[in-house]
């Protein structure tokens, strides 16, 4: 079965849930706020598929299906009705999220997924006429490598849509996490703790950066350092997460006086040269 599928917002995660979705034989719709802004989105795709194409991880074949399979779409008001699913991507801010979640409902896909890092799906959900289609579908960056989607069950969310999200996750490769809706979930509240507690023991002087992550890849296998993965994600979204984590869970997730000063110095990691890592 071929997915008709719709991803709204074309910033680092969309571009990689549509990248993901259209290798895997789904038709997908990029939307964003104007029809240049998702252009260059579909390009970003492009782009991607290109690289893969060279690094030999994907076919000619399959390369060339997938750019074929994706269009661009001007607003989350232009994608066509009752697709299978609609994953919203968008800046990770409630009100944000929800305008964009109401007008996707609006198109009355058959699921309606949000993927959130953190946010509540039941309070995403209160900005919805009816949230028995609506779950959380947490991919991670990059989400061509990682095999692996959150699935968040809100208090509204069917059964059946369960059912679909995980055929969604099966179609795409992947593996799904069932959880519970609560804030942070539970890959957020986890990476989340690691990755403060590594800023303060460089904040502390207890180790270097590298060695920090150094300790974590070989001592503990995990495919990269709490620092160089908070680079990857940027420390501006690290820290709006531990803001509001820390309105939930109290002062465990209270942001290192390192990590506000990094975002303040715009020393937000890969997306602007620097952060605990050099990558220019």
């Amino acid at each position: 079965m071929a997915y008709d599928v719709g991803v709204v917002g074309g910033g680092t995660m969309g571009v990689g849930i549509a990248y993901r979705f259209a290798v895997t034989g789904a038709n997908v719709r990029l939307a964003d706020i104007d029809l240049a802004s998702a252009e260059s989105a579909v390009e970003r795709v492009h782009t991607v598929l290109d690289r893969s194409l060279a690094r030999e991880k994907l076919s000619a074949k399959v390369a060339a299906a997938a750019s074929q399979r994706l269009k661009p779409v001007a607003s989350v008001t232009a994608l066509p009705e009752r697709l299978d699913v609609v994953v919203e991507s968008v800046f990770e801010d409630e009100v944000v999220k929800g305008e964009v979640l109401r007008f996707a409902e609006e198109r009355n896909p058959a699921v309606l997924a949000s993927n959130t890092s953190g946010i509540s799906i039941d309070v995403l959900a209160s900005y919805l006429d009816d949230a028995t289609c609506f779950a959380g579908m947490h991919f991670f960056n990059p989400v061509w490598a990682i095999d692996l989607v959150e699935v968040i069950r809100g208090s509204a969310t069917s059964e059946a849509t369960i059912d679909a999200v995980l055929g969604l996750a099966s179609s795409l490769g992947m593996e799904a996490a069932v959880v519970r809706d609560a804030p942070g979930f539970a890959s957020t509240r986890l990476g989340l703790a690691l990755g403060l507690e590594a800023v303060r023991m460089v904040e502390q002087g207890v180790a270097a950066p590298e060695d920090i992550d150094r300790a974590m890849v070989l001592g503990y296998r995990h495919a990269m350092g709490p620092l160089r993965t908070g680079d990857l994600v940027g420390w501006d979204v690290r820290l709006a997460i531990a803001e509001h984590l820390c309105e939930e869970y109290g002062d465990r997730y209270a942001p290192p006086e390192l990590l506000r000063a990094m975002v303040a110095e715009g020393r937000l990691g890969k997306k602007t040269g620097r952060g605990f890592y050099d990558w220019d």
